[in-house]
C-alpha cells in the first residue's frame, strides 16, 4: 500500500474554528481507537428484517447462483451508482438496502489496523499478532502457513460480526525478495519462487476456506503487489516512477510464479496490481498482465484492485495519459475492477461520456466486485445467523491462538552459528545473564509493519528473565550513533553468559524506506565486538530484522560462538527466543533469503532487475539460484541442536520422455523439449529418503530437494523442487517422500518465456547427498 494512503483521513476545512477542529479530532480518535466502541453490528446488505420488500429482489435470493444475483443487481443500478462501487470506500444505495462498504482491510500476519476497514475498540482491543511473514516462511512448514491463515480469518470474522472489520483483506504480499535492501522484504516469503508459491497458496487457503463449499469465502484474500515490484525508495528512485525492465525469462520463472500459485492453487479472491511500470507500462494499466494473464490465462475468480492511489499515480506522477479520463478508461479496459482511492470515482463518468470506455465495461468491473461480496455472504442478510455468526470477541486472542503465535516464532527462528555446541544454555549452569542491545526489550519492533494491536507482548528480555536472573543494558538505540559501551561491557563481564540483541526496526527498513547498505546500523558492530571481548561467558548474538546483514565480522569472531536470526517474531517473540536459547525447543528454521556481503551493494544497483549474472559486466546475479559471488549466509542455511542424516531409498536414474512420431528431436540434436500436454502425461516419479535424527534432542528438520539442471537456457545453477518438514524423536528415523512432476518441477524457462525440459544430466541434492538423473527422449 502507499504510505500516504495508509494515513488517508477525511480532510477538515481550514475555516473551522480551533475548538471545533479539536472536537472532530477527539471524535475521530475515539471512533477509531480503543476509547469507545464504534459499533457492535456488522455491515451487510439485504436486511429483510428492516425492509421486507428486499425479498422481491433477485440479488437477495440466496437460492440463485452468484452470476444470476450479480446480473440482477447490476441491472438495477444507475451509472452513477455503479461508479461508487469502483472505489474502496464504496457508496450506499439505500433504495436497494445496500449500505456503505469499506474494502480496505489488512491481515498480513494478523488482523491489522492499517486501512480504514478495520479497527480495534474496547470490545476487541487486540488480535493475535503472528511473526512477520519472512520469519514464518523460514519455518518451511506449509501446514503452519495454513494454520495461521485460519486463525487470522476466524479473528477477522469475529471482529466483522461486531462491526470492527471488513471481509476483504488485502493480504498476503507474495513479491519475491529480490534485493536485500528492499524495506518491504520483511512482508514477503523470501527470494525463492517455490517457497513463495507454497506460502501464497496455503496462507490464502487458510484465510478463505469456508465450510459452505468451494465457492463461498470465509474472508477474501488478495495477493499483492502484481508484479515485479520490489523497490520503494532507493537513492532517489521511488516506486511511483520506477520502470522495472524485466526480461520475459525472469518474469516467468521468478516474479510470476507466486501470483500464479495464488490464483490456480489458492483460488484467491483478488490480485492487487502495483505502482511501478513494467517495461514501460504501469502495472495497473497493462491489459496483457491483467486481462490477459490474471483473468485470461489463470482464470481469476474474483476482482483486481489497484494499490492505493496508483491510478492517480498513473496520471499525475507517471504522466502515462494526457487526461485523467484516459487513465480511468485505460485501467478499466486493462482489467482493473476496483480502485483503492477516489480517482475512478471522480473521473469514470466523464470517461464514459467522452466515449473512452463503454458502460458495459463498468458493468463488468463492478460485477466481479459484487460477485466477491456475494461469495462472502454480504448479500445474504444478517451474517450472525450464518455459518460464522457465533464468532465474536471471545474468539479473538484465545489461548490456543496465542500458543500458535509462539510456536510459529519458534519454528522460524534460524540458528546460524553454534560453535562448540554453546547453545542451548543450561539454566542450571547459567546463573546470571547479561541481556544487551537496542532490540533486547522492544515490543512493537517485534511485529514489523502492517501490524495490528497484539493480544499482549513478551519482549526478549522478559522471555529470558523468566528462565534466569538477568541484567539489562540497551547499549544504544537502533540507529546506534552514541553507544554506551562501558555500561554494556560492565554487565557482560559480570554475567555467566551474554545475549546481544541487535538488528533493525521500521526506522531502518520499511515501506517507503529501502536500505543503502548491508551493515548493522550505526555503531552496532562496534558494540557487539567490544562486549564480546569483555564478556566473561559465552556470547549469543541475535539479529532481529527483516532483511539480512553483513555480519561476517561476528561469524568469524571466536568470542561469539552462537548467532540466531529471529526476524520480527511477533507478539510472543521473547518467549520463543528464550525457548530456543535455553533448549526447550530445538531450532529448525532455515533462511528464506541469501545474506550478502557489503560489497554486493557496490556491484548491484537496486534498479537492475536481472536475476541472471552477466560475466561481461561483472554483474553477479541475484538469489541463490543465480548469484555467483560470495555470501555471508545463503538460502536454506540453518542449524539444529541435533544431527540429521539422509539416505536415498528410492529415486530413478533415468527418465525417458516419449515424443510423438515425427517430432523434430527424433532427427535433430535437441538440448531441451517444449513442455506440452502430450509429452508431460504420466511423467511424475517418486523420491524416498530415510532421514535419521542422530542427536540427543527430538526436533523438526526441513528436508530440501534441489535440482541442478543441465546448463541450457541460462538455467538456474540450483533451484528448489520441494521441501518437507519432518519431526523426529532422538535416535529415530522416518521416510520423507517427494513426488516430482518432471515437466513442472524439472523444467526451466527459456529466453522467450517458454517452459522447456532440459535433456541431459540433472543433479538432485538433499543436504550433502547428490543423485544423478539422466533425462532423455
Amino acid at each position: 500500500m502507499a504510505s500516504t494512503s495508509q494515513n488517508r483521513v477525511p480532510k477538515v476545512s481550514v475555516l473551522l474554528s480551533i475548538s471545533i477542529s479539536i472536537s472532530i479530532y477527539f471524535f475521530f480518535f475515539f471512533f477509531n481507537g480503543v476509547g469507545v466502541e464504534a459499533q457492535t453490528s456488522p455491515v451487510f446488505a439485504c436486511d429483510v428484517s428492516s425492509n421486507p420488500n428486499l425479498t422481491n429482489y433477485g440479488f437477495c435470493d440466496k437460492s440463485l447462483g452468484v452470476d444470476k444475483r450479480v446480473s440482477d443487481l447490476v441491472k438495477r443500478l444507475t451509472l452513477q451508482e455503479k461508479i461508487t462501487f469502483l472505489v474502496d470506500s464504496a457508496g450506499n444505495v439505500s433504495r436497494l438496502g445496500i449500505p456503505k462498504y469499506e474494502w480496505w482491510s489488512e491481515a498480513l500476519h494478523g488482523v491489522s489496523y492499517v486501512g480504514p476497514g478495520t479497527h480495534f475498540s474496547a470490545l476487541v482491543p487486540g488480535a493475535t499478532s503472528f511473526p512477520q511473514v519472512i520469519l514464518t516462511a523460514a519455518s518451511f512448514n506449509t501446514s503452519l502457513f495454513r494454520a495461521i491463515g485460519k486463525v487470522v480469518s476466524t479473528e477477522a470474522r469475529a471482529m466483522y460480526n461486531v462491526g470492527l472489520a471488513g471481509l476483504t483483506f488485502w493480504s498476503p504480499n507474495v513479491n519475491i525478495f529480490r534485493d536485500p535492501r528492499w524495506g518491504r522484504g520483511q512482508e514477503t516469503p523470501g527470494e525463492d519462487p517455490k517457497l513463495s508459491s507454497k506460502y501464497a497458496a496455503n496462507y490464502v487457503r487458510g484465510l478463505q476456506d469456508s465450510d459452505d463449499g468451494c465457492d463461498r469465502l470465509k474472508v477474501a484474500a488478495c495477493c499483492k503487489h502484481y508484479t515485479a515490484y520490489d523497490l520503494d525508495n532507493w537513492k532517489g528512485v521511488d516506486r511511483f516512477h520506477f520502470d522495472a525492465i524485466v526480461t520475459k525469462q525472469d518474469m516467468d520463472d521468478t516474479f510470476q510464479p507466486p501470483f500464479k500459485s495464488c490464483v490456480l492453487d489458492g483460488n484467491v479472491a483478488s490480485v492487487m496490481c502495483s505502482f511501478n511500470k513494467i517495461n514501460g507500462i504501469p502495472a495497473c494499466a497493462d491489459p496483457d498482465l491483467l486481462a490477459g494473464v490474471v483473468r485470461g490465462q489463470w482464470k481469476l475468480n474474483g476482482y483486481i484492485v489497484a494499490d492505493c492511489d496508483s491510478v492517480d499515480v498513473i496520471y499525475n506522477s507517471q504522466h502515462y495519459t494526457k487526461t485523467p479520463e484516459e487513465a480511468a478508461a485505460k485501467t478499466i479496459l486493462a482489467g482493473l475492477n476496483l480502485d483503492c482511492g477516489s480517482f475512478l470515482g471522480q473521473h469514470t463518468e466523464a470517461a464514459v461520456t467522452q466515449g473512452l470506455v463503454h458502460e458495459s465495461a463498468i458493468d463488468q468491473a463492478v460485477s466481479y466486485n459484487f460477485a466477491t461480496l456475494m461469495r462472502l455472504g454480504f448479500f445474504d442478510g444478517d451474517p450472525r445467523k450464518g455459518t460464522y455468526g457465533k464468532l465474536g470477541p471471545k474468539d479473538v486472542c484465545t489461548p490456543k491462538s496465542q500458543k500458535l503465535a509462539r510456536e510459529a516464532a519458534r519454528q522460524g527462528i534460524v540458528l546460524l552459528k553454534n560453535n562448540a555446541n554453546t547453545l542451548p544454555l543450561s539454566s542450571s549452569a547459567i546463573k546470571s545473564l547479561a541481556v544487551i542491545g537496542p532490540n533486547a526489550n522492544v515490543t512493537k519492533t517485534m511485529i514489523g509493519n502492517y501490524e495490528g494491536t497484539p493480544c499482549k507482548y513478551t519482549t526478549p528480555f522478559q522471555g529470558l528473565t523468566a528462565s534466569v536472573a538477568t541484567t539489562f543494558s540497551q547499549g544504544c538505540d537502533v540507529a546506534c550513533t552514541n553507544p554506551q559501551i562501558d555500561d554494556a561491557k560492565k554487565i557482560a563481564a559480570a554475567a555467566d553468559a551474554t545475549v546481544l540483541i541487535m538488528g533493525a526496526d521500521l526506522s531502518i527498513e520499511a515501506e517507503g524506506r529501502d536500505r543503502v547498505d548491508l551493515l548493522l546500523p550505526g555503531q552496532q558492530a562496534t558494540l557487539v565486538t567490544e562486549v564480546a571481548k569483555a564478556s566473561k561467558g559465552p556470547v549469543i548474538l541475535i539479529i532481529m530484522s527483516g532483511g539480512g546483514f553483513d555480519i561476517q565480522f561476528a561469524k568469524d569472531d571466536d568470542k561469539i560462538p552462537s548467532i540466531l536470526w529471529v526476524g520480527y517474531p511477533g507478539e510472543a517473540g521473547g518467549a520463543a527466543i528464550a525457548d530456543i536459547v535455553f533448549g526447550s525447543y530445538n531450532p529448525s528454521g532455515r533462511l528464506p533469503m541469501t545474506w550478502y556481503p557489503q560489497s554486493y551493494v557496490d556491484k548491484v544497483p537496486m534498479t537492475n532487475m536481472n536475476m541472471r549474472p552477466d560475466p561481461a559486466t561483472g554483474y553477479p546475479g541475484r538469489s541463490y539460484r543465480f548469484y555467483t559471488g560470495p555470501t555471508v549466509y545463503t538460502f536454506g542455511d540453518g542449524l539444529s541442536y541435533s544431527q540429521f542424516s539422509h539416505h536415498l531409498v528410492r529415486a530413478p536414474k533415468l527418465l525417458s520422455i516419449p515424443l510423438e512420431e515425427g517430432h523434430i528431436c527424433h532427427t535433430s540434436k535437441c538440448k531441451s523439449i517444449d513442455v506440452v500436454q502430450q509429452t508431460c502425461q504420466n511423467l511424475a516419479f517418486d523420491i524416498h529418503l530415510r532421514v535419521r535424527n542422530a542427536g540427543s534432542m527430538s526436533g523438526s528438520h526441513t528436508v530440501f530437494l534441489f535440482s541442478s539442471p543441465p546448463a541450457v537456457h541460462n538455467a538456474p545453477q540450483k533451484h528448489l523442487l520441494g521441501f518437507e518438514k519432518v519431526f523426529l524423536e532422538s535416535q529415530s528415523e522416518g521416510i520423507v517422500r517427494f513426488k516430482v512432476d518432471a515437466c513442472k518441477d524439472l523444467s526451466v524457462v527459456d529466453e522467450v518465456g517458454s517452459r522447456k525440459v532440459a535433456l541431459g544430466l540433472h543433479v538432485l541434492h538433499v543436504g550433502n547427498l547428490k543423485h544423478s538423473l539422466n533425462v532423455r527422449i
